[in-house]
């Protein structure tokens, strides 16, 4: 066996600790990048020349190990670590940290990627994007109505970030308060409301309740005050009726007269026809309005009605959907992101800045909603950071060092053995 074997067993480990380094500085330059995956190197043994074959017992004669020398050793595989980073909050609402195996699905120039960081930004369009490199968030968009659609396809998250929430007009209105059952008959207690139309506009009607001569009961009449300017709203039906209370001031019974409930034509372009049913609360129970020996106080709890709205801000749920926050109060679905799960994540390939794509062994993308198909989840307000870790980083580099500075050994002591030999004949 030629010395020139162990001096190319030296350059292998040479070349492969350096390797080994070069993997270790990316890792440690990258210990404070978003979403970033560490590596981490490994070696294989080279080829081994076989000096003495084996040989199986024979007769009297035991059997013989092979005789083999290596000679060297390679790079086996540059692994991918996938592991869970730590999760830090942001003060940005399009900030998201996956955890689990999930990956965000971004388009770019026409070519599908998959990545793991999550700081993203609104462009001029609308589009969801990392503005490091104009990557734009998939997923599947929601209609008009805030519903995502069984069918809808995954295409770019583009929301429309001047959409407005539609008017709600009131349907019911909760009254609650108390009547004094020590009223005298021909007592009035008066209370208003706000309610809203179809277009969302305000009205204020004042409901009026008097106390009649009939034991535990009293009517009740709704009007439209006729203000300054005028109010054009009319009560067309159903805009009184009679209120009774049992023995222990519980409701007894409420109702609008004949009709099933009160309503009112807006005049101004809204729905002419708008039914309000006024609750005064359960009957038999102590919830509403109650008759007892109180002052009279009446009330409108809560109803259901509010004025248009525009988008203020949005956030992202564990599912991922993306919801609208208007100013009248109410919440829309926007849209929701799609993550992509792989068999084999260590088989993707790595790309600049934070993005892979898929190899023949990374298998295709499994396409899931997270938290439902998918063990993943979305947090939003939060950035996953890098999963180095920096004692094992520098433990690893020590390794790498003493392996380099051994193979560097191995050739200037076969350099040295090699001049020995050139110097025998003298």
């Amino acid at each position: 066996m030629s010395l020139y074997t162990s001096l190319f067993s030296g350059v292998a480990g040479l070349r492969n600790h350096q390797t080994m380094l070069n993997v270790i500085g990316n890792n440690i330059a990258n210990v404070n990048t978003i979403g970033f995956k560490s590596s981490r190197t490994t070696f294989a043994e080279m080829f081994s020349q076989t000096r003495l074959s084996a040989f199986r017992p024979a007769g009297e004669n035991g059997g013989i190990n092979p005789q083999q020398i290596g000679l060297g050793a390679s790079v086996g595989s540059i692994d991918v670590s996938f592991s869970q980073g730590n999760l830090e909050a942001s003060n940005s609402a399009t900030d998201l940290g996956i955890t689990g195996a999930g990956f965000f699905i971004l388009q770019q120039n026409g070519q599908r990627f998959y990545s793991r960081v999550g700081n993203f930004a609104f462009d001029a369009s609308g589009n969801m994007v990392l503005p490091g490199n104009g990557a734009i968030l998939q997923g599947k968009l929601a209609d008009s109505d805030g519903t995502i659609p069984a069918n809808a396809q995954i295409q770019n998250l583009k929301l429309l970030l001047d959409k407005k929430a539609p008017a709600k007009e009131t349907g019911v209105v909760k009254l609650a308060g108390n009547l004094d059952s020590r009223a005298t008959a021909g007592t009035d207690v008066e209370t208003t409301m706000q309610i809203y139309d179809s277009l969302g506009i305000q009205h204020t009607v004042t409901v009026t309740f008097t106390k009649t001569a009939t034991a535990n009961e009293w009517t009740w009449a709704a009007t439209v005050p006729q203000s300054t300017p005028l109010d054009p709203m009319q009560i067309t039906g159903g805009g009184s009726g009679t209120i009774r209370f049992n023995s222990d001031g519980s409701l007894a019974s409420f109702d609008h007269g004949t009709a099933s409930a009160m309503t009112v034509n807006p005049n101004n372009g809204a729905n002419a026809t708008q039914d309000i049913d006024l609750t005064p609360g359960t009957v038999g129970q102590f919830a509403g309005i109650t008759q007892t020996g109180q002052a009279s106080l009446i009330s409108m709890r809560n109803q259901d009605g509010y004025t248009a709205g525009t988008l203020q801000n949005i956030a992202v749920d564990v599912n991922g959907e993306i919801q609208g926050k208007f100013s009248n109060g109410t919440i829309i679905t926007l849209g929701q992101i799609i993550l992509a799960e792989f068999n084999n994540p260590g088989g993707l390939t790595r790309e600049a800045d934070g993005l892979y794509s898929s190899s023949g062994n990374s298998g295709e993308p499994i396409l899931l909603v997270a938290g439902e198909n998918s063990t993943s989840t979305i947090n939003g307000g939060v950035l996953e950071q890098s999963n180095v870790d920096l004692a094992e980083e520098f433990t690893r580099m020590i390794v790498a060092q003493r392996g380099y500075q051994s193979s560097a050994r191995i050739i200037t002591t076969t350099d040295e053995i090699l001049q020995e030999t050139v110097n025998l004949k003298r």
